[in-house]
């Protein structure tokens, strides 16, 4: 028994030991980077803002008081404490929608990422891998959709199936899988060519156990920067499908929905566009300097 708990930490202790000089050199980079503790800072504000937000919205995001119409924000006249960003041409109360409408946003980006990740990232392994007419037809596809803007072809889409939370999840997974499968392919083609997929492959390994156990697991690093920064993208495009009425729906509390509802009112009460304008270009910033950091400390040689 003590033969076999010697020779289990013998054979954990080399991973265990490359993993903590990752992470020591991962924290060390961190430390260095003033725009990756930036992006850190947003993005943490903003995951604690949605992760507490039953606790932090002082009042229900749905709930509709007459005086508390075009109620101004703490800072202009007439307004208070008790409405911090004011309310709505509806009576609601502004904060409480933001702070609540961070879930949905961020539910809606990590949703799609990771369908558009895990999809593209299998496709592209494939294509890279296999070559030959696989790598021929799904490199068609991938060029026939790259074809079309990205927020053109979520557009289309949404149009045929309807609005809707989940309808705009598909639609956006299909319009953004195309970049990773690109990025994918890429790194596989130069993957196949070394050394440990050849020995892999002469020794009788089957093709789909060396795509999901040698070529996927050396993609992840680029695949984790790029879906970093895609974060912002997907964010960005939420808040404009459902500015124009094709994303989530009411009474669900939604960033672009709550500009779509304050734009008739810009004039008169531009705080109801300027709180969740703000928010949002708060997490892309946010998201996009992180996923800058990543990009440099994953590949040094893209520094600029």
């Amino acid at each position: 028994m003590a033969d076999s708990t010697l020779s289990q930490i013998a054979a954990t202790a080399p991973t265990e030991s490359v993993h903590n000089v990752a992470r020591n050199q991962f924290l060390k980079a961190l430390r260095r980077s003033p725009k990756g503790l930036a992006g850190l800072l947003l993005i943490g504000m903003i995951l604690i803002g949605a992760a507490a937000a039953p606790a932090l919205a002082p009042y229900d995001p749905a709930q509709q008081v007459l005086g508390w119409r075009f109620l101004p924000p703490v800072w202009a006249t007439g307004g208070g404490w008790d409405h911090i960003l004011g309310g709505d041409n509806l009576g609601r109360d502004i904060f409480s929608r933001i702070v609540v409408g961070a879930r949905t946003s961020l539910a809606v980006a990590i949703i799609v990422v990771a369908l558009a990740a895990t999809i593209g990232s299998l496709l592209g392994a494939v294509a890279g891998y296999a070559g030959g007419i696989v790598d021929n037809l799904i490199m068609r596809l991938v060029d026939f959709l790259l074809a079309f803007p990205f927020l053109l072809l979520a557009l289309m889409i949404m149009a045929i199936l309807g609005p809707g939370f989940w309808t705009m999840v598909l639609a956006l997974s299909i319009a953004l899988w195309v970049n990773y499968a690109r990025v994918v392919r890429g790194e596989a083609l130069r993957i196949e060519q070394m050394e440990f997929v050849e020995a892999a492959r002469s020794i009788g390994v089957p093709g789909w156990r060396i795509v999901l156990g040698h070529v996927l697991p050396n993609v992840i690093p680029s695949v984790l920067v790029l879906a970093t920064l895609e974060v912002a993208l997907v964010i960005i495009a939420e808040a404009a499908l459902s500015f124009l009425g094709l994303g989530v729906q009411p009474p669900t509390p939604s960033w672009g929905k709550m500009i779509s509802e304050g734009r008739d009112f810009l004039y008169d009460a531009p705080w109801m566009v300027l709180g969740p304008g703000l928010v949002i270009l708060m997490t892309s910033v946010g998201i996009n300097l992180f996923g800058d950091f990543l990009r440099d400390f994953v590949d040094p040689r893209a520094e600029r």
